[in-house]
């Protein structure tokens, strides 16, 4: 009888691990709290996303969406742009902390390194969701991964960079 207990608590936890991570694999999102000194006009992140082959086939293009999860404020909106070389788009969340994703928009640019930035309207703390995947031609996820340059004002060395 005991042995029958550990038996079926064994096979719960694997497949609940299972079902887990089945439902994790492919939801990629990442978020911060846009200004969170609630002093800044301008405060912005930037982060980029590569798109590769992970075995499911070559990426040829990304999706990606934004949610505002802050309370409303009226006319203070999160905006999103994706771009990769000489192509780009973007979608704002246009109601002020409704906890509702934007549509998602698609940029079609291959494999490689997608380039997103997240914004604001005015001052005020915004905390924000990006959601991000990369598909094959037939809308298949494949390999993404993303990594954060900045999340403030830009800061500038000696010589400009």
């Amino acid at each position: 009888m005991r042995y029958q207990t550990v038996i079926k608590t064994l096979l719960a936890a694997v497949i609940t691990a299972t079902i887990s991570h089945a439902s994790v694999a492919y939801a990629h999102t990442a978020g911060d709290t846009l200004d969170p000194g609630n002093t800044m006009r301008n405060f912005t992140g930037m982060a980029f996303v590569t798109c590769g082959d992970d075995g499911n086939g070559p990426a040829d293009h990304i999706v990606v969406r934004v949610r505002d999860n802050s309370p409303p404020v009226p006319g203070l909106l999160v905006n999103l742009q994706v771009f990769k070389r000489d192509k780009s788009n973007s979608v704002t969340d246009t109601v002020s902390g409704d906890a509702e994703f934007s549509p998602f928009v698609t940029l079609q640019g291959g494999g490689g390194v997608y380039w997103l930035m997240v914004n604001k309207t005015d001052v005020g703390a915004r905390s924000f969701e990006v959601e991000y995947h990369c598909n094959t031609l037939d809308d298949v996820h494949t390999g993404t991964d993303i990594g954060v340059t900045q999340f403030g004002e830009p800061s500038f060395d000696e010589n400009g960079f």
